[in-house]
């Protein structure tokens, strides 16, 4: 009995490890313990990258005693959507990313290469009904690479999902932290009105004629989460304006996204449609108080680990959840997780000894498998977007018992909602 005992084990080990193999698993695939709504939609993936410009903007980093230069902001995107692959094509594309922050002696640049499931430039599915757009924000520092599991996994269910690399803010070309501050916002609301014209029937583009910008979702990691709670109607604290002057030497550049504006309480884009904030930045240094907060009505699906110790919790991504009382909202926990509850996973062959804890950081949780993240992030985010922005009967998936520990999670395996919280707050009425 031991023997077969031994040998029943040696054989599922090899399964096992052949199935998750380097080869075999790629980044966003689901593991045997996946919720249900991670697995992939029906349609094939294709994947194009676009440089766009956002002409005639404030040079963050020219500014000198309050004044800056206007230049040309370069903004590259990348654009997954539902496509057509042609038989015997494998559905692979293979990313080039980096280690490192902007070159320095410490961080140094090491470009990486990770697959996923995706085919390059394939033909996008010409459709009736548009294709509802959702668009990812990184952090800082970050990349338009940074949750591809996430982006392919949107396109194959009927979105076209584009990522930005925020000019100044990715790992090539980290700059001075005002330019983030002051651009973020800018930059989610730029790519939106841009892939608008593209998808205008008279444009040239791939997506001429085939995306309902009116039915956007915002997705933002980190800092990404800090511009996107901006975007979608949460303005900037008189201390956070404050804050951006003194290092500017006086600049005025945040103060049209700040809550005593009323030409930005008047601009808030209704396009948007939902937005999920993945451990959003900010609270902790007093970017927002109680009006910026009550600004914000857009249904929001908020993801935080209670550990983060980058953006906080309690304080933190908890108390903006708590504070956005005119918001239906969510707030996802993962128990234990620090920051880095939205990237891929760490590729193994970049994993090597002597690697700066940091770079290892960008990409890995000390107690959470990433990938197990990936999973769960792919089956809330798609129900959370699904009810809004698709109107999918997906309301069932997120009218959850808090606690995960009670095993009773719709679309969990049995033995596998554990870890998590759930909560859900109504917005306020008068």
């Amino acid at each position: 009995m031991k023997f077969l005992s031994f040998f029943f084990t040696l054989a599922f080990f090899t399964v096992h490890q052949s199935t998750f193999s380097q080869e075999n698993f790629l980044v966003g695939d689901a593991l045997p313990d996946a919720p249900e709504l991670s697995a992939r939609g029906d349609n094939g993936v294709g994947v194009q990258t676009l440089d766009l410009v956002n002409k005639n903007q404030l040079d963050i980093l020219s500014i000198k005693d309050g004044k800056g230069q206007l230049y040309d902001r370069p903004i590259t995107v990348e654009v997954w959507y539902p496509a057509t692959i042609p038989q015997n094509v494998d559905e692979i594309e293979t990313y080039t990313q980096v280690l490192g922050t902007n070159g320095r002696a410490e961080r140094p640049l090491v470009p990486f290469k990770f697959k996923g499931r995706a085919l390059r430039n394939a033909l996008i599915v010409k459709t009736e009904k548009k294709y509802p757009l959702v668009i990812l924000s990184h952090g800082y520092v970050g990349s338009r690479f940074l949750f591809t599991y996430l982006a392919e996994n949107l396109a194959s269910k009927g979105y076209v999902v584009v990522s930005i690399d925020h000019t100044d803010s990715t790992y090539k070309d980290a700059a001075n932290f005002t330019s983030t501050l002051a651009n973020r916002s800018l930059d989610q609301l730029f790519v939106l009105n841009e892939i608008e014209k593209l998808a205008s029937p008279s444009s040239d583009s791939f997506l001429a004629g085939l995306v309902d910008t009116s039915k956007t979702g915002l997705i933002g990691y980190s800092m990404g989460g800090y511009g996107g709670l901006n975007t979608c109607g949460a303005g900037y604290s008189a201390a956070a304006i404050g804050f951006f002057k003194s290092m500017t030497g006086g600049s005025d550049a945040l103060d049209k996204r700040g809550m005593d504006n009323e030409a930005y309480k008047s601009s808030i884009d209704q396009r948007i449609k939902a937005f999920v904030a993945l451990a959003p930045w900010g609270m902790t240094n007093g970017v927002w108080d109680t009006m910026g907060l009550a600004g914000l009505k857009t249904p929001t699906l908020f993801v935080a680990g209670s550990q983060d110790d980058i953006s906080g919790y309690e304080k933190g991504i908890k108390a903006i959840y708590e504070g956005a009382i005119n918001s239906d909202r969510y707030l996802l926990t993962y128990i234990n997780a620090r920051h880095n509850v939205a990237p891929n996973p760490p590729v193994p062959d970049t994993m090597k000894p002597g690697l700066h804890i940091d770079e290892y950081l960008r990409y890995a949780d000390s107690v959470w498998d990433m990938r197990r993240i990936n999973n769960v992030n792919q089956h809330f985010i798609t129900a959370f977007l699904g009810i809004h922005l698709q109107e999918m009967d997906y309301a069932e998936y997120l009218d959850l018992e808090p606690d995960a520990n009670t095993g009773n999670w719709k679309g969990f395996k049995p033995r596998t909602s554990i870890g998590m919280e759930l909560l859900h707050t109504t917005p306020a009425t008068d």
